[in-house]
């Protein structure tokens, strides 16, 4: 992708040492996976505790498009020792100065799914970061809780344990 004025433009055309392709070719997870060792890393708006990743919109108000971020997450889940990264801030606050968790129990009605659970990889917020890739929903749920704000965690291990998805004995410290 090349976004710029014209000095950027001249350099690139039929300059040999410039690559530029199509959306269509760039973006194919195919393509992307032929690469070994693909790191992919893309931000989110939300994540649920079933790790469901909304990137696009906050219920039904469109706050951005995908962008090819699902194509990316693929390409580099399939790439050999690829991995994909998918990155948010714990939080966010209201325009009223509500603090917000970005990490949910579930995504309100109206909201996109922008990659889909089981193609998450790897969860990394400011207070740490969990590998999810092939574990088990409640295992999932126990790891995306372990990372999310300090003090959403415990509203958020009982909604995992009113869904049936938590199985942990001891909160986690």
């Amino acid at each position: 992708f090349a976004v710029g004025g014209s000095r950027l433009y001249n350099f690139m055309n039929e300059n040999p040492v410039v690559a530029s392709y199509n959306v269509g070719y760039i973006n194919d997870p195919r393509n992307i996976s032929k690469n070994d060792n693909v790191i992919s890393i893309n931000s989110a708006l939300q994540i649920d505790l079933y790790t469901q990743v909304n990137a696009e919109s906050m219920g039904y108000k469109q706050i951005s498009g995908n962008g090819g971020m699902f194509d990316f997450v693929q390409g580099a889940y399939w790439s050999r020792g690829g991995r994909s990264i998918i990155c948010l801030p714990s939080t966010y606050t209201t325009g009223s100065g509500e603090v917000k968790s970005r990490i949910v129990p579930s995504l309100d009605p109206g909201t996109i799914v922008t990659v889909p659970r089981q193609m998450i990889n790897i969860l990394v917020t400011e207070y740490g970061w969990v590998t999810l890739k092939g574990d088990a929903t409640w295992a999932r749920a126990e790891k995306i809780i372990s990372i999310a704000h300090p003090d959403f965690r415990d509203e958020l291990i009982k909604a995992a344990e009113k869904q049936k998805i938590w199985r942990r004995s001891n909160r986690i410290a």
